[in-house]
Parts: C-alpha cells; sequence; structure tokens
C-alpha cells in the first residue's frame, strides 16, 4: 500500500531520478516533471498529497509555480515542499510567502527529505481527517436541528391534542356533575330518583379520575407539568381524605387509621394538589385490594433518607433543615405484591395480576403518583409480602410555611341570599349552552340577576351596558376568546377611570376565568390577561358560590345538611372528628390514660369512659366534647380504633428510642 502520491519538479534529470528512485524505495507513488508548466497541469488531472518543487527551472521558476497553484481552487490544498540550492534568507522567506510548507538545500540528506516529507504527509492527514471530523459534525448538527424542529411539532401537536381532548372531555362532565347538584336540590324528588343521581354523579367523578389519570400521564410525558407551591393546612387535608375513604371502609367492613406523629406541621408549604393525588391513589389502591383488616396512613418528619433515594437528596444540610422532609406511609393487609411484579408496577399501563383480575383503573395511578413524588423532591418505595399487605412509603421536601388560622370545613350549603343587600349582576360568556344554562340554574334561584352571552364579543357590549359585579369567563370560544375579551374590558376599564378625572362611580368588574383545559400552567397567562382568579370545569357549586363570596362580599341563608338533604357523594352518617383530630389528641395525654380508655372502650364500660372524659384537662375540652359524642352515638368502635393506634404509635417509637439508645451506649 502507497504511503502517498508525491509530485516532483526539477528540470535537472539526475536529480528527479535520485529522489524519485529514494522515495520510491521508501514506499511512496512517485511522479516526475522537468517544467513549470508541465508540473501545473499534472497537479490539476491527479492531485498528488504532496509536492516536492525546484526554484530555478527554465520558462516558470518555482515561485510562480507555487502561486499559479494556490490560486486554483483544485490544487490549493496541495502542501509544496521547495528544494533549492539556493541559500539565501530572503528567497526562503519568499518562498514561504507565496505558499510554500517547508524549504529544503541543496545539496539534501536523504534521511531530510524523507522526514520532512513523512512530516508534511502526517500534517496533511490529520488536517483532512479534523475536515472530514468538522463536515460529519456539521452534518450532525444540521440533523439534529431537524430532529428539535420535529420533537417540537411533535410536543406542539401534542400540546394542542391535550389541550382539546381535555376541553371535549371535561365540557360533557361539567354539565354531567353540574345537573346533578342542580337536580338534587329539588325537594319534590323521590328516594329512588335521588339514588340515580347518586349513581350518576359517582359515576362521573370516576370517569373524571380515569381521564385526569391519561391527561397528567400525557402532561409529565410531554414535560408541561410543574410544581406549584403553596402553603396550607395539611391537618384540613388529611382530615379531607379520611371522611372520603371512610365510607368505602366502612362498606369493606375494613378499619381505616390514620396516624399523625405529635412533631408534624399543621401547616406546610409544597404542592398541595399533587400531594393530595399522590394519597388518593395510594390509599385508593390500598382500599381496592383490601378484603379484610386494616388500612393505615402514618404521616412524619423523616429523619433519613429513603435507601434507593438520589444522593443529592441525603445532603446533611437538607435533612438539618426545617422541616426536613415530610414521610407518608400507606399500609395495607391486602393481597399483597408478587417479587416478579414490583420491578414494573410503577410502569406506565400495567396492572397487577390481581388489578387485572378487578379490571378496574387505567394502570396509571402509581406511574402518576412516582412521576409526582419526584417533581415534588422526594423517592417512593414499596415493600409486599403476598398474602400479608403492602406498604409504600414516599417522602417529599417541604418549605417553612406561614402559620395560618384554620378554616373551618363548611358543613352548609347555600339556600338564598340574605335581605337587605344589593341586586348582584353576573354575567355568565360561554361558548356551550349546557354550560351556561347550568350557571344560571345555579345562581338565579340563589338570588342574582344573571345574564348570558355566547363569546367574548357579547360579553364586551353587555359589560359596556349593564355593567355587571362579575364575569364567569370561558377562556376558549369561537370569534372572541375569553382572554382577548378580558384583555379589551380591562382596557375599557381604564379608559373609563382616566374620563372620570375623581373616584369612580363604578365598582371593578371581577373576572373568573373558567377553563376546561388541562394545563394549569396557564394559570400565570389567565391571570395577566386580567382575571382575578380561575378553576378548572368541572366546578362544584361550593366553588362557584364561595368564590362570588370572596370577591364580592355577598351574604348567603344556608341549610344544615343534617337537617336538609346531603350533597352528591356525601354520606348519611354522624359527623363525627376525623381518627386525624383524636390521634393527635390522645398522643399528648399520659400513655396510662389511654390504655385505660382503650380497655374501657374494648369492653363497653360507658360508666368508665365517662369517668375518664371528666378527668382531662380543661384544655382538652374539645377532645373531651368529641368523645362524649361518640358516647352518646354508640360509637366506641371509634374509640378503640384511635386509642389502639395511639398506643401502637407509642410503642414503635419507644421500641426505636430503645434501640437507639443501646446502638448509642455501644
Amino acid at each position: 500500500m502507497s504511503k502517498g502520491n508525491l509530485l516532483i519538479v526539477d528540470d535537472t534529470p539526475e536529480n528527479l531520478q535520485v529522489l524519485s528512485a529514494t522515495l520510491s524505495d521508501q514506499g511512496y507513488q512517485v511522479r516526475g516533471v522537468v517544467k513549470g508548466k508541465m508540473a501545473i497541469r499534472a497537479a490539476k488531472s491527479a492531485q498528488p498529497d504532496l509536492i516536492l518543487l525546484d526554484i530555478r527551472m527554465p520558462e516558470m521558476d518555482g515561485y510562480t509555480v507555487c502561486e499559479h497553484l494556490k490560486a486554483d481552487p483544485d490544487t490549493c490544498g496541495i502542501p509544496v515542499i521547495f528544494i533549492s540550492a539556493i541559500d539565501d534568507v530572503l528567497d526562503k522567506v519568499k518562498a514561504f510567502r507565496v505558499g510554500g510548507v517547508d524549504y529544503i538545500t541543496k545539496p539534501f540528506q536523504v534521511e531530510e527529505v524523507l522526514a520532512r516529507v513523512e512530516h508534511q504527509l502526517t500534517i496533511r492527514r490529520l488536517s483532512q481527517q479534523l475536515s472530514d471530523r468538522n463536515q460529519k459534525l456539521e452534518q450532525e448538527i444540521q440533523e439534529r436541528r431537524k430532529a428539535e424542529k420535529a420533537a417540537a411539532a411533535a410536543s406542539k401537536a401534542k400540546s394542542e391534542f391535550l389541550a382539546n381532548m381535555s376541553h371535549e372531555l371535561r365540557t360533557p362532565l361539567n354539565s354531567i356533575l353540574g345537573f346533578t347538584q342542580v337536580m338534587i336540590r329539588d325537594l319534590k324528588l323521590t328516594p329512588e330518583q335521588r339514588e340515580y343521581l347518586g349513581i350518576i354523579n359517582r359515576s362521573g367523578e370516576h370517569l373524571l379520575d380515569l381521564i385526569n389519570d391519561v391527561l397528567d400521564l400525557s402532561k409529565i410525558e410531554a414535560g408541561i407539568i410543574s410544581l406549584y407551591e403553596s402553603s396550607f393546612d395539611l391537618y384540613r387535608l388529611l382530615d379531607n381524605l379520611e371522611e372520603m375513604f371512610q365510607i368505602k371502609a366502612e362498606q369493606k367492613k375494613i378499619n381505616l387509621v390514620f396516624l399523625i406523629a405529635p412533631n408534624v406541621p399543621q401547616t406546610i408549604k409544597t404542592d398541595a394538589k399533587k400531594l393530595r393525588v399522590c394519597l388518593i391513589n395510594l390509599l385508593g389502591n390500598a382500599i381496592k385490594f383490601t378484603e379484610q383488616g386494616t388500612i393505615t396512613l402514618r404521616v412524619n418528619l423523616a429523619t433519613e433518607a429513603l435507601i434507593d433515594q438520589n444522593p443529592s437528596d441525603t445532603d446533611s444540610s437538607l435533612l438539618s433543615a426545617f422541616p426536613p422532609r415530610l414521610r407518608f406511609e400507606v399500609e395495607d393487609t391486602g393481597a399483597g405484591i408478587s417479587p416478579a411484579e414490583i420491578d414494573h408496577l410503577f410502569d406506565a399501563f400495567v396492572q397487577t395480576e390481581t388489578g387485572q383480575k378487578m379490571a378496574e383503573g387505567t394502570g396509571l395511578g402509581l406511574t402518576i403518583t412516582r412521576k409526582f413524588v419526584q417533581l415534588m423532591g422526594g423517592t417512593i418505595t414499596v415493600n409486599s409480602v403476598v398474602g400479608k399487605g403492602t406498604i409504600f412509603r414516599f417522602d417529599i421536601k417541604i418549605s417553612p410555611a406561614e402559620v395560618s388560622p384554620v378554616t373551618p370545613q363548611s358543613s352548609q350549603r347555600v339556600l338564598c341570599l340574605e335581605t337587605n343587600q344589593p341586586i348582584y349582576r353576573i354575567l355568565v360568556v360561554d361558548d356551550t349552552p349546557e354550560n351556561r344554562l347550568l350557571l344560571i340554574k345555579l345562581l338565579e334561584p340563589i338570588g342574582f340577576e344573571v345574564r348570558e352571552a355566547v363569546n367574548g364579543m357579547e360579553a364586551v357590549a353587555l359589560w359596556e351596558s349593564w355593567q355587571p359585579h362579575l364575569i364567569f369567563m370561558d377562556t376558549r370560544m369561537p370569534m372572541m376568546d375569553g382572554l382577548e375579551a378580558t384583555r379589551r374590558l380591562r382596557i375599557k376599564e381604564k379608559e373609563r377611570l382616566s374620563k372620570l378625572n375623581s373616584a369612580p362611580d363604578f365598582p371593578r368588574t371581577i373576572i373568573i376565568a373558567l377553563t376546561a383545559s388541562a394545563f394549569e400552567e396557564r394559570r400565570e397567562e389567565i391571570l395577566a390577561a386580567g382575571s382575578e382568579d380561575f378553576f378548572r370545569k368541572p366546578f362544584t357549586e361550593e366553588q362557584i358560590f364561595d368564590t362570588i363570596a370572596h370577591y364580592l362580599g355577598v351574604r348567603y341563608r344556608y341549610e344544615e345538611l343534617s337537617e336538609g338533604l346531603p350533597l352528591p357523594g356525601s354520606s348519611y352518617r354522624i359527623q363525627e372528628k376525623p381518627d386525624s383530630f383524636f390521634c393527635s389528641e390522645l398522643a399528648s395525654l399520659p400513655s396510662a390514660w389511654v390504655t385505660e380508655l382503650a380497655q374501657a372502650a374494648n369492653q363497653l364500660d360507658e360508666a368508665m369512659i365517662a369517668q375518664l372524659i371528666q378527668e382531662l384537662p380543661t384544655e382538652k375540652a374539645d377532645l373531651a366534647k368529641a368523645l362524649t359524642d361518640l358516647l352518646h352515638n354508640f360509637r366506641l368502635d371509634i374509640i378503640v380504633r384511635v386509642s389502639q393506634a395511639v398506643i401502637n404509635y407509642k410503642d414503635e417509637s419507644d421500641a426505636k428510642s430503645t434501640i437507639i439508645n443501646s446502638i448509642e451506649k455501644r
């Protein structure tokens, strides 16, 4: 194999023969010419890898030949080594100036020529390789740019598809769930009709859960879901969940226990909605796959990271911050999960063998839960024994939150407006007739004056002529959407204010955006357009009435649910305090007293329970009343459950403390 193609240009045949023979012996392919013009033609016809060029030649010297070669795009890249008997510095400088890469003085040593030739050919090879790599890299860059454009287009198409699907699915569900709330108000309904409405409402909510699962997973995969941290009452969230799942647990005759450690802060800062979704998925699965026994939710401050947690998450500085991490454990006594299935438990659309037999759900709940936990800075793990039960654990980062007063959960339903109030004008803007009718049927019977518009243009015109106090504005409408209508209304408000030159004689119109979009991430865009607030469809009547009261200061007359009719999804059972209340209160009392209470309740000794309640200090008045209510309502089973849960929790804590102390003593 040739080491390279060389062209030798020298008008002296002897020199030409010596160089050709020497280089050929070393493995080079050599051609020789004796004139400059011949050299130029030879270089163009079959480009050599290197040219050895004599300077002094008749007709055209070496400098001129080199200039011609460098001026031609086809030959400008060929390296030229001058070989000459001229040893003057100025001649050497000129040789480099016209494009030469090296200069050999005659008489030359063969070894020197070979070394310089090999050196220049190596440089040329490396330069060619670099050029090839640069060209390949440029091609890869172009291909990557094309791929990025295609991915961006696909992501945009997926986002548009999600937005359309969300709108198309949520809009009819808004009507289905909304009108059940309107119809349940009718006092003439028969018990059978109420049962049917309850079935419709529960089925609609189940369908909404499935839709939310699919849309949430699609948003995660599209990379368009974000973390929205806010301060909220953790205890209230847990109480709501306990009340939600207590009914299902009682229907299956299994125990549901919430154990909240005393050091868990009541107000925390994280993404409340995503935390709620995680707990609903885990508790829902636990109840679904448990036929007997107990389901326990434990909440405490984590003192160590989970085993498979990210190294960055176990940094000691994070664990020493307030509060370090909040840990949740959902334990059940259900069917359990086989080791072979655990490896794929969090994969999308994958269900366990037990789940497949039940033929419920989408197989997305655990996938979404893991994604949400990771988004909140945590990790989820699972331990399971087939036939005995399963424990899911996850922890999340939480930030310090300002303690705010706890707002009691309303157990009332709006009946009508209080007397001696202004006539409040409310404009409903939506292109879907069913959605407009739903809000009209909710608001008019309460005492509001309501008008409707089918798009943003009508809304702007009605605002100018009617001056509504509040507008429920759909964001997605033909001709003019809700965002553009909101912007125009705010501009018109400013124009009217600028003409008054004094205090305005009309209030600012409150605009509440209604959206069926799956993208909560549009909140900033909606608020920036001029809306005071927004919520997604399907909405509840409580959201509507609470929003109006918050922004307009409206006062309502209420009917007590215990005296009236329950809302869809509620229960006829006695509204006792949730387990989390009792566990938190009992945990601060002496263990001996709690043990006596558990024994008395287990033995159905009502007199002893009453005596123990009387022993409570005055600062435990709320606990005393709650226990008395349970006693009067013959719910000794609840007293047994919560007191025994506190005893078990204290035993576990004492055991851990003993182990830690023994280790420290070693």
